[in-house]
């Protein structure tokens, strides 16, 4: 048996749009709504919610039955997490608050086998199908895709070494604490952000460097495609949910007499 190709990883190299969704709901049964909806890719959430590692099992056992690439984030680039999530056969990680051509180096390390990287060695686990995946340990690296967040008014001045570095292959904006790191808390969408973050994108896709985000704005999402982006979330479970649910009350609600 041989290691599957990365779909999503294969995608952004080849140029193509795909479309994400943020999974933060923790939990196997909301992951298997989402899961057939379509979705290219959903980022699996362990930075901001709850999720731990048994959790996180149950949503990639609900995603490994589709076609969406379930990506993780990772609550911080920590090698021991990092090898554990290895292990149980994560197709991508996306690490979050990169500030350093060395911390990103260590988010690469840490996925990878010694001497290229840091990652422990087990035997028989999730990741290579309990020691049945033959070319694993040779292939894993190829098939993994290493995504790191930019956070910070600094990183993002920085975009361009971190587009040097060997092994990262797609670089996501967060536009939240960027700014935060601004003095704009909780607008995302201040067109004072967005005028940081869109020339560094536009010099990372000269160089051929997927990039990324997550907005919650649906236009905004498919203008940012259509504009270069390689990987945009367009919206979240957790909003998605909130928002059916007042709306739907308030239908209600406004038809009462």
């Amino acid at each position: 048996m041989k290691l599957a190709p990365n779909r999503f990883l294969a995608s952004i190299r080849a140029g193509q749009q795909q479309v994400g969704l943020w999974a933060s709901l923790c939990h196997g049964y909301a992951a298997e709504v989402i899961a057939p909806a379509g979705y290219d890719w959903a980022l699996l959430d362990m930075e901001h919610s709850p999720n731990e590692l048994g959790s996180l099992l149950g949503q990639l056992q609900a995603f490994a039955a589709s076609e969406t690439t379930a990506i993780v984030r990772p609550d911080w680039n920590d090698p021991v997490k990092v090898k554990r999530l290895m292990d149980l056969g994560v197709p991508g990680l996306l690490f979050p608050m990169v500030e350093t051509i060395a911390e990103a180096e260590a988010a690469v390390a840490a996925c990878r086998y010694p001497p290229r990287g840091v990652r422990g060695v087990a035997g028989a686990m999730r990741g290579n199908k309990f020691g049945r995946i033959t070319d694993y340990y040779t292939e894993v690296e190829n098939q993994t895709a290493i995504l790191i967040q930019l956070e910070s008014q600094q990183a993002v001045e920085n975009a361009d070494s971190f587009a040097q570095v060997d092994g990262v292959d797609g670089i996501f904006f967060g536009p939240a604490d960027i700014g935060a790191d601004m003095g704009i808390v909780g607008q995302p969408m201040h067109p004072d952000i967005w005028a940081l973050i869109r020339p560094a994108a536009r010099r990372l896709m000269e160089r051929g460097m997927p990039v990324g985000t997550l907005v919650s704005d649906p236009d905004f999402a498919a203008t940012l495609l259509n504009d270069g982006f390689s990987f945009v979330a367009c919206g979240s479970d957790t909003g998605l949910l909130a928002r059916g649910a007042d709306a739907l009350l308030a239908n209600v609600r406004g038809k009462l007499v």
